[in-house]
């Protein structure tokens, strides 16, 4: 007896696989982002504020001001540029980032982290790390049901 072929030629069984691996990640995916919503919210932040924080903090040299483009940090945020500017428009708003205009193109935005985002940042950091610590440490160490 042979195994049923799916349309591109693979056994059933092997997509199936497949598509089980792929709904696991997104499993784990979303009860990621929901426990760092949960624990940064604390904190006033949300997942995406964090995520935006934390590249605009990467520079690796302290004190120095690190700035991104806009689409620069779409494309490191997996964001749509539309949401990603509500975003940063709110974090202007609660005095953790500034935009400025783009030497390299006047059309063009730069955003940079000011120093009460990049305190609160360094607050956060911990926080942020812990969750993606417990939560993807590896099979069994956060099960669906939280526990």
């Amino acid at each position: 007896m042979t195994a049923k072929k799916s349309g591109a030629g693979q056994p059933v069984e092997a997509d199936q696989g497949l598509v089980e691996q792929w709904r696991d990640m997104l499993a784990l995916h979303a009860r990621t982002h929901c426990e760092l919503d949960r624990a940064l919210g604390r904190h006033g932040l949300c997942a995406s504020d964090f995520e935006v924080l934390d590249v605009l903090a990467e520079s690796g040299v302290p004190g120095a001001v690190c700035s991104y483009r806009v689409q620069e940090i779409a494309e490191r945020v997996h964001l749509s540029q539309s949401a990603l500017s509500r975003l940063i428009a709110r974090l202007e708003k609660d005095g953790l980032v500034e935009r400025g205009m783009c030497a390299e193109d006047r059309r063009g935005v730069r955003v940079a982290l000011t120093g009460k985002g990049r305190a609160l940042h360094g607050d956060v950091l911990p926080v942020q790390r812990a969750v993606l610590t417990r939560m993807l440490a590896g099979p069994g160490a956060a099960p669906a049901d939280g526990r």
